[in-house]
C-alpha cells in the first residue's frame, strides 16, 4: 500500500502568533521545504459528526491576501463538493459566493489603492 505524507511546521512568536509556516509532502511535485503564509486544515470528526477547522497564518500576511485565501479555499470546495459528492447546484451556490465575495474584493483593494494615493 501507498503512503502520502505531508508535514506542517509553525514557528511561533513570544505570543504563540505564527511567524512563519513550512510545509512539505511526499506527493509535492517541487520537492523539498515550502513556505507559505496560510495553512487551513479542515478534519472530519466523525464521532462527535462535526468538523475540527484549524486555520493558520503569519503575522505578516497582507489582509487582502488572506480574503483572497478564503474566496479561493472555498471556490476549491465547490469543486471538490462536485467530485466528492455530485451536487452541482450546491457547487454553484459556492461558486456565486466566491463570485460575489471577489467583486468586493476587487472593489476595497481599489479603494485602499486611491486611498494610498491621495496620501
Amino acid at each position: 500500500m501507498k503512503k502520502s505524507e505531508i508535514h506542517f511546521q509553525v514557528n511561533l512568536d513570544e505570543q504563540n502568533i505564527p511567524e512563519q509556516i513550512q510545509w512539505s509532502a511526499t506527493d509535492n511535485p517541487n520537492e523539498g521545504v515550502d513556505e507559505t503564509k496560510s495553512v487551513f486544515i479542515g478534519v472530519w470528526d466523525h464521532y462527535h459528526k462535526g468538523t475540527l477547522a484549524l486555520p493558520l497564518w503569519t503575522k505578516d500576511m497582507d489582509v487582502f491576501e488572506m480574503k483572497r485565501f478564503y474566496i479561493e479555499l472555498m471556490g476549491s470546495i465547490a469543486d471538490s463538493t462536485v467530485r466528492a459528492t455530485g451536487d452541482q447546484k450546491m457547487a454553484m451556490k459556492i461558486e456565486d459566493v466566491c463570485r460575489v465575495l471577489t467583486k468586493e474584493l476587487q472593489e476595497e483593494i481599489k479603494a485602499a489603492q486611491q486611498q494610498q494615493q491621495q496620501q
